[in-house]
C-alpha cells in the first residue's frame, strides 16, 4: 500500500502524500485505510505538531474511484449507508479528533470528495494551476463525505449552493477570492511555501496551538458565554504548562524561546 500512500516525519512535520497519480489520487477502501492509520500516528505521536496532505501529479485528489461506482449501484439502502458511515466518513471523524494543524497542500485538481478532505483541514493552500469542483449533482449523487457541512461554513450557504448545484470548475484565484483557500502560490513555490508555513507552527508552543484549534471549533458551535467559559477553563491549563515558562523566560533574555508542549 505504501506506494498509493506516502508517509514522512521531518522536523515536527508529518506528509500524508497521497500517491496515484496515474487515477488522479482517487482513493480506494485500501488506500483509505492507510490514510486513517497515517493520521491516527500523527495524532498521539509527540514526534509531529504539524500535519500536511498533498498529492502527485495533477491532483490533489478527485474523491473516490469513480471507475468502481458502480459495483453497490444494486446494493440495498442499508448497506450503502452502513458502508459510507463504517468506511469514507471515517476521515471527517478521524480529523475533527486531531488537535495539531492540519494543512492541505492543494497541487492540482481537487473535485468531489476530493475537495471536500481539503474542506476538512484547518487551512488550504493552493498551486496556482489548482481547479475546484463539486461535482455530485453531475454523478446523481449528493455529497457523503462532509462536503454540505465544512464548504457553507467557509463561503456560505448561496455560494455553496451554486458550487454544489452547478458542478462548474473555479480557478485557484477565485477559490482564493471566496475565502475557499488561504493563499494561492505559483505551481513550483506551493510546497515550500506550505512548509515555510508550517515549519513557524510547528516551532511555536504546541499546547497552546492545539487549545486554539479546539476552543476555536467549539467556539463555532456554541454561544458566547458558552465560549467565553471554554476559554476560562483552559487558560489555567496553559498559564501552568511549562511553554508559558519557557516563553516568558525567553522574552526576558530576549531570545527565541524553545518549546517541548508540556
Amino acid at each position: 500500500m505504501a506506494e498509493y500512500l506516502l508517509f514522512d516525519v521531518k522536523d515536527k512535520i508529518a506528509t500524508i502524500t497521497l500517491n496515484r497519480p496515474d487515477k488522479l489520487n482517487a482513493f480506494t477502501d485500501a488506500m483509505l485505510d492507510a490514510w486513517l492509520g497515517a493520521l491516527e500516528e500523527c495524532r498521539v505521536s509527540d514526534a509531529v505538531n504539524v500535519i500536511v496532505i498533498t498529492g502527485t501529479g495533477r491532483a490533489f485528489t478527485t474523491g473516490g474511484d469513480v471507475g468502481r461506482f458502480g459495483d453497490s449501484a444494486a446494493d440495498t439502502p442499508a448497506n450503502i449507508k452502513n458502508r459510507i458511515k463504517e468506511n469514507i466518513q471515517r476521515l471527517p471523524r478521524k480529523l475533527d479528533k486531531i488537535d495539531k494543524p492540519v494543512i492541505a497542500a492543494l497541487n492540482g485538481f481537487a473535485t468531489g470528495g476530493g475537495l471536500d478532505v481539503a474542506l476538512m483541514c484547518d487551512i488550504r493552500f493552493a498551486a496556482e494551476s489548482a481547479r475546484f469542483a463539486e461535482t455530485y449533482v453531475r454523478m446523481g449523487l449528493i455529497p457523503g463525505v462532509g462536503g454540505a457541512y465544512f464548504l457553507p461554513r467557509l463561503i456560505g450557504s448561496a455560494r455553496a449552493l451554486e458550487m454544489f448545484w452547478s458542478s462548474e470548475f473555479i480557478d485557484a484565484r477565485e477559490a482564493e477570492r471566496l475565502g475557499l483557500v488561504n493563499k494561492v502560490f505559483p505551481d513550483d513555490l506551493l510546497m515550500p511555501k506550505t512548509y515555510e508555513f508550517a515549519e513557524r507552527v510547528a516551532r511555536s508552543a504546541p499546547l497552546a496551538v492545539r487549545l486554539v484549534k479546539r476552543i476555536l471549533y467549539q467556539g463555532l458551535n456554541t454561544d458566547l458565554d458558552t465560549a467565553l467559559d471554554i476559554v476560562a477553563a483552559n487558560m489555567p491549563v496553559v498559564r501552568a504548562s511549562e511553554d508559558h515558562r519557557e516563553a516568558v523566560q525567553a522574552f526576558k533574555e530576549k531570545r527565541e524561546p524553545q518549546f517541548n508542549g508540556r
